[in-house]
């Protein structure tokens, strides 16, 4: 019986110690990551007014989990969840000899970018989607794992070789704009908005509103193949 307790006390202490540590190292990760939006903020703001004073780029500091980047229309929110996480043991992750080298390493915090139309935020209109745009993975070693939508068309991403540096918070940042300035929003279909429901008009919903395309994870294209 000894035994087994001791067992389960020095995974236990390894785990939690574990997790501690990543989830210090994604915090100091975020509040590196805010500092680089805000220099790319300020960066494209004095480039665009320039050329045009009336378009807006904006940092917002929400809380100590999330922060937002506003331009063109859209609205980038940038959240880190307080959980440390695993994956299953399918995911591509899991069979990486580094990560298989040492149990510490199936453990990461996370970083996440969404993608939604600014108005959506502002009008609160609550039915409307937002899209993950990208992944950052932070573990126990400061090394970081990002992935994303295709159309981030972000570089191979290495693990065992890619630790956490500014370079690599530009490229999550500047990517997520990217992939949310090319996507365009499109208009309804005429089936779609050709009757109103009287919630809909008492609310004051703007049913002809647009929807973006959405995105698709590199993930999923192939699952697809």
């Amino acid at each position: 019986m000894e035994d087994k307790l001791e067992s389960i006390f020095e995974g236990l202490k390894q785990k939690s110690t574990t997790k501690q540590i990543i989830y210090r190292n994604t915090k100091e990760t975020f509040d590196q990551l805010r500092l680089v939006a805000v220099d790319i903020v300020d960066h494209l703001t004095k480039k665009i007014t320039e050329v045009d004073s009336n378009v807006v780029i904006e940092y917002r500091n929400i809380n100590d989990f999330e922060f937002q980047i506003k331009f063109s229309g859209d609205l980038l929110i940038f959240v880190m969840h307080s959980n440390v996480i695993t994956f299953p043991e399918d995911h591509e992750l899991m069979s990486i000899p580094y990560v298989e080298e040492d149990f510490r390493r199936r453990f990461f915090g996370h970083i996440m970018a969404y993608n939604f139309m600014a108005d959506s935020i502002k009008y609160s209109r609550m039915t409307d989607p937002g899209y993950l745009l990208a992944r950052f993975l932070v573990n126990y070693e400061n090394h970081f794992y990002l992935e994303g939508v295709t159309q981030l068309d972000l570089p191979f991403s290495d693990i065992a070789q890619d630790v956490i540096d500014e370079k690599a918070l530009r490229l999550f940042i500047e990517s997520t704009m990217i992939a949310s300035v090319n996507n365009d929003l499109m208009a309804p279909d005429l089936d779609d908005i050709k009757r109103i429901t009287v919630k809909q008009k008492m609310e004051n919903q703007q049913v002809s509103r647009g929807q973006k395309l959405g995105f698709s994870f590199s993930y999923e294209q192939h699952q697809q193949m």
